[in-house]
């Protein structure tokens, strides 16, 4: 199976766009079989038989990713208002679906569970209480299952991300680091920002982007290799920082997904670092 210098190489289920049936062939092709799995069709109707396909597909699943149903990613400040776990109105139903997330995450047998919580704003002293209270219930209940919370990237800075993670101090809280979200929020450069929050990263999105010239708006999403994250550059700062996880491909634009996905697995798996 492709590893990219001794690193798992998967993909992100959801990129794939199909069930686990088809997206099991379709990985079978590309070589590769770790997966970072939504658990969104596991806390629906249909759970068990998502389940049991994704059982019988045999992967290695390095984490799973659960999103909200509020959320509204069409514009930066649409997400900012939706986005994770701070809209109150939406928190004990949040609440609720991810401890039903965690609990299946660890029958899996899954070591990370992984979210976007939100934007992150340490400068207001009520919201960062709220999100430090949220975020640490939550990683309480990852902990009781043995799994960790992992926190995506992008819509802070990474140096805001690693106060928070400072003065958290949880033993279950990490990071997943995805170089593209870095540049689509116009957050800075992923290569530094990986460095800043080395000490966190578990688990590694493979995803490039395109940083906006309209401040406000979104980068644009590109194949692997085509963007501003630097490919190589940035997988030579991840073994300078001495990062152990996975990879995981994700694709979530453009009109050939399958095709960018087996595009970055082979350039992955030609890395020479």
């Amino acid at each position: 199976m492709v590893n990219c210098d001794g690193w798992p190489v998967g993909v992100c289920s959801w990129s794939l766009q199909m069930g686990p049936l088809e997206a099991a062939g379709a990985m079978n092709k590309l070589g590769v079989e770790h997966v970072h799995l939504a658990i969104g069709p596991a806390l629906r109707d249909g759970a068990s038989e998502y389940l049991s396909a994704v059982e019988g597909a045999g992967w290695k699943i390095t984490s799973t990713m659960i999103d909200f149903p509020q959320e509204d990613y069409s514009t930066l400040e649409s997400i900012k208002l939706t986005g994770g776990i701070v809209p109150d109105e939406h928190w004990q139903d949040n609440r609720g679906l991810f401890l039903k997330a965690a609990e299946i995450t660890a029958e899996l047998s899954a070591p990370y569970i992984s979210m976007h919580a939100g934007f992150i704003d340490l400068g207001r002293a009520e919201h960062a209480r709220k999100f430090y209270d949220r975020v640490g219930e939550l990683a309480d209940a990852a902990g009781d299952k043995q799994i960790m919370l992992l926190l995506e990237t992008g819509q802070e800075s990474a140096r805001e991300l690693r106060e928070f993670l400072e003065e958290l101090a949880h033993p279950y809280v990490g990071v997943n680091f995805d170089p593209a979200n870095v540049i689509l929020y116009d957050r800075g450069d992923p290569n530094e920002a990986v460095r800043v929050l080395s000490p966190w990263v578990r688990h590694v999105h493979i995803k490039d982007a395109v940083r906006t010239t309209e401040p406000g708006s979104w980068g644009t999403e590109v194949p692997w290799g085509d963007g501003q994250v630097g490919g190589k550059k940035f997988l030579d700062v991840l073994k300078e920082t001495g990062f152990e996880g996975a990879l995981a491909v994700e694709r979530e634009a453009g009109d050939d997904r399958y095709g960018d996905i087996k595009l970055a697995v082979e350039r992955l798996s030609n890395f020479d670092g």
